[in-house]
């Protein structure tokens, strides 16, 4: 059986900018995405520490040193600057890739 576990995750982001009419996605640092090992486009759940929304988008590498995270399209309504965010990305796992299983 496949289980959909913890991938890793962004603890404590803090959204530098919100976009309202850009297209739809959660733009970052790609060196955050990397240091996460989140992908480009990757479906992520985005959950704001400081309101409690939670929600799915995907991601967009921004400027490579600029620490960016912005949120963009409809999910900028749910979220304000300066607001801190985890982004957090699953992956499905075989029962037997568990045994030894860390996020």
């Amino acid at each position: 059986m496949r289980r959909t576990m913890l991938k890793s995750k962004i603890h404590r982001a803090t959204v530098s900018d919100c976009d309202l009419h850009y297209v739809g996605s959660l733009t970052a640092d790609p060196a955050l995405l990397e240091a996460a090992d989140i992908r480009e486009f990757e479906q992520v759940a985005v959950v704001d520490i400081d309101n409690g929304a939670r929600f799915e988008t995907y991601t967009i590498a921004g400027e490579r040193g600029s620490g960016q995270v912005r949120l963009n399209g409809a999910a900028a309504r749910l979220v304000h600057r300066g607001d801190l965010i985890i982004v957090i990305s699953y992956a499905s796992y075989e029962g037997h890739e568990l045994d030894d299983y860390s996020p």
